[in-house]
């Protein structure tokens, strides 16, 4: 069963910040429950992947990242299907201390860094912990798919629609 022509998947970039101690997660609390979310968010029209998870780290947590490898994809989508995101979780290296990191969006309830060996038992959305465990291979990544960045050939029809090159 297709999404009706309107509906698009939501598409969600999420950075794996390894900082002393372990992983960087935001918590939020929706519906009575609180539970972990790896930083990020929404990536708007025409926003690369890479700096789209920039912005969304900056506005949630106010940590200035470089975004690194692309770990992860996923599907999340509601059995009602009401509901379809594709994450997409990247490794980011952190560009300032995450010493003292505090919420920056209302959204956040807290930033926290959890300690790689409890991440199994934290209540993780989507539920990637033993996934990204792997993929963060013991403080080495190990071979992942390769983020490409925003790619688009020019080509004679855009010139002729005067559409500029670099897509």
């Amino acid at each position: 069963m297709g999404a009706p022509a309107s509906e698009a998947p939501r598409v969600r970039v999420a950075a794996a910040i390894l900082a002393p101690g372990g992983l960087v997660v935001v918590t939020q609390h929706k519906h009575g429950s609180s539970y972990a979310l790896l930083p990020g968010g929404g990536v708007a029209w025409g926003e690369p992947l890479d700096k789209a998870l920039e912005r969304e780290v900056l506005e949630e947590i106010g940590l200035p990242i470089a975004v690194e490898q692309l770990l992860l994809v996923n599907d999340s989508i509601a059995p009602d299907g009401s509901r379809h995101v594709i994450n997409l979780t990247f490794s980011a290296r952190p560009l300032s201390s995450t010493d003292s990191l505090t919420p920056h969006d209302p959204a956040v309830d807290a930033v926290l860094v959890v300690p790689l060996d409890e991440l199994a038992s934290l209540d993780l959305r989507p539920p990637i912990a033993r996934h990204l465990l792997h993929a963060l291979g013991n403080d080495r990544l190990l071979p992942c798919a390769t983020y490409l960045g925003a790619l688009w050939v020019h080509d004679l029809d855009d010139a002729r629609n005067g559409r500029s090159p670099g897509r």
